[in-house]
């Protein structure tokens, strides 16, 4: 099995797409993306997902629990932070 990127990595990759690729490859992590199922998610009327990539919500507005760690989306990009929806992408919470 091949080993996991990290997020840099991942990054470094994506860089590399064109804008077609990078849409592709946005619409297959929505596709796995749980934000949906989380406890801060729910209820606030927000309807946009991946706020691990887009950035934060202008919904969200309290920490009632973060399903992040859990989300295939999370290891398929390396990624290492939480609470996306609050805190930004992981982009901006990595400082890029």
């Amino acid at each position: 099995m091949a080993k996991s990127m990290t997020f840099e990595q991942t990054m470094e990759a994506m860089s590399k797409m064109s804008p077609d690729e990078i849409k592709g490859r946005v619409a297959e992590l929505t596709k796995m993306c749980i934000c949906g199922k989380c406890p801060s998610y729910k209820g606030t009327g927000e309807k946009n997902l991946l706020f691990c990539a887009t950035g934060k919500s202008s919904m969200i507005k309290k920490e009632k629990g973060c399903v992040c760690p859990g989300c295939p989306v999370t290891e398929k990009l390396g990624l290492k932070w939480i609470y996306y929806c609050m805190k930004g992408s992981g982009k901006e919470q990595a400082g890029m």
